[in-house]
């Protein structure tokens, strides 16, 4: 899949678990879990919004493009 999910860098980055990470999103860890593996097929725009206003991010540090 050419879309690359950087979530657990970011996650890394500014030291935050996936736990904390989904209960101030409002997001189950399994789903969010799913989205960190590159296992989702889509993101809602609000999830991404609230995951880079938790993680103080763009979207282009979570999602890459590669060919």
């Amino acid at each position: 899949m050419p879309i690359i999910v950087n979530l657990d860098v970011m996650m890394a980055k500014r030291k935050i678990s996936l736990g904390e990470l989904a209960e101030r999103i409002d997001l189950t860890p399994a789903n969010l879990s799913i989205l960190k593996t590159g296992k989702a097929k889509a993101i809602r725009f609000s999830t991404l919004e609230a995951i880079c206003h938790e993680l103080d991010c763009q979207p282009g540090d979570i999602l890459e493009f590669r060919e």
